[in-house]
């Protein structure tokens, strides 16, 4: 009985051993692949915010509400060309909202510092309640913080409230020399052709990014976008601001009495200035149916060049914008472009009789900006910036603007033909043409 007792011991000894050694080689298999797992998950997978520490509601929208309903958070950028601050783009109602915070958090520590926020207003705001806002608070000296929500308290918690990922902190993507900034895109937006060819333009004459807010679009000019965020050359930024406010699509208050003007253009062409600062040498601000034209050069680098050595302290340059109406036609039958007939919208090669100047009547003016220099712009001049701003003669650029007349009862004798355009022909249709054949209209 012993022995066999002793036997079975030993027995049963060599089995636990065994089983031991079979889950503890299980267990280091298992760390090993997890490890590897881990390990090619950095190497290829996009590094993800650490939010852990940082407590709240991570924002991914573009446009982000407060739960006061008069704040709307589009994005903070860190800005340290003055004092070490971040600037918070938002729209808030003028009147309604008094005190903001910025609740800045430490995402090694989790220390939170509590900053009020200047609330500066934008002074073009064409009468409408809301307006383009920066909301601008210093930061804590000992610390970069990454994250910050915005709070109408300086008492609160924290987890409930949206948290924004701080941009500009670190420079992000590629430089290039020009972006071209669109605001906004919106009424089912079918204009195809015109887009097209606006697009090949800028591509001419030296455009490296177009970022456009895009509110609405029809399914032919989307799959249009689609080809050129496929090209690489467009970026489309969100922008549902009828989910939010009562927009117009009139520029002043007494056009059409709404809560914001012209679907909120003024708050994106300071986002897009602030999202482009380190990504960017300059940024155009202009619409859709316009081209800034150069008559002295044959693109805007070289021009540029030109206008900066002239003006080495300016950081704003304004041109004239210049009337194309699209009811008057040209004959193109020299350029064989029957195909475009397919196409819904303008033809910009149709169309290069323009209208004259008024005398005592004010011209509005499109900008290129360097955007390092630039603290506020409104859509035809920059409101506050560190340089100057230079009125562009009309000999050296110029706004081709093709849309209705303004001058409606004006004879076509009275309008002057002006062909600038007709000088980028050759390569105008044969890029036109790729983009149509792609996208199968």
């Amino acid at each position: 009985m012993s022995s066999c007792w002793k036997k079975s011991n030993v027995v049963a000894g060599f089995a636990i051993i065994i089983i031991m050694s079979v889950i503890t080689l299980s267990y280091f298999e298992k760390i090993n692949f997890v490890s590897m797992l881990v390990h090619e998950m950095n190497i290829f997978s996009t590094p993800i915010p650490n939010t852990t520490v940082c407590k709240g509601i991570p924002a991914h929208n573009t446009i982000t509400p407060l739960k006061d309903s008069r704040t709307f958070i589009i994005a903070p950028y860190f800005d340290n060309r003055k004092n070490k601050m971040t600037r918070v783009i938002s729209i808030v109602h003028h009147k309604d909202v008094k005190e903001l915070y910025c609740w800045f958090c430490n995402s090694s520590s989790g220390e939170i510092y509590i900053s009020k926020a200047e609330i500066d207003v934008h002074s073009d705001r064409f009468d409408f309640p809301y307006g383009a806002t920066d909301l601008k608070c210093l930061e804590p000296k000992d610390w970069e913080p990454r994250f910050v929500s915005i709070h109408w308290s300086p008492k609160g918690d924290i987890d409930q409230l949206p948290l924004f990922e701080i941009r500009n902190r670190d420079p992000e993507g590629s430089l290039v020399d020009f972006t071209v900034c669109i605001s906004t895109m919106f009424g089912e937006y079918n204009n195809v052709l015109q887009f097209v060819q606006s697009m090949e333009m800028y591509k001419i004459l030296g455009v490296g990014r177009v970022v456009i807010y895009k509110n609405s679009c029809s399914p032919l000019m989307q799959k249009v976008l689609d080809y050129y965020i496929a090209e690489g050359i467009v970026e489309i930024i969100p922008w549902p601001i009828d989910s939010y406010l009562k927009v117009s699509s009139y520029w002043h208050h007494s056009m059409d009495p709404k809560d914001i003007g012209y679907y909120g253009q003024i708050t994106a062409l300071n986002d897009c200035v602030y999202r482009n600062m380190y990504r960017s040498r300059y940024v155009l601000l202009n619409d859709m149916d316009e081209i800034i034209l150069p008559g002295k050069y044959s693109d805007w680098k070289t021009m540029m060049q030109n206008l900066q050595e002239q003006h080495p302290d300016a950081g704003a340059f304004l041109f004239e914008n210049h009337i194309f109406p699209k009811t008057v036609f040209t004959p193109t039958d020299m350029f064989n472009i029957s195909s475009w007939s397919t196409v819904p919208g303008v033809n910009i090669l149709s169309h290069v009789v323009r209208e004259p100047d008024r005398k005592n009547v004010f011209n509005p003016r499109k900008i290129i900006i360097d955007p390092n220099k630039v603290v506020q712009t409104s859509v035809h001049s920059v409101l506050q910036m560190y340089g100057n701003s230079i009125e562009v003669p009309m000999d050296v650029a110029l706004i081709y603007h093709c849309r209705v007349p303004q001058q409606v009862d004006l004879p076509r004798e009275s309008l002057i033909k002006d062909t600038t355009l007709w000088r980028y022909n050759v390569s105008l249709i044969g890029n036109v043409n790729k983009v149509i054949q792609q996208i199968a209209v």
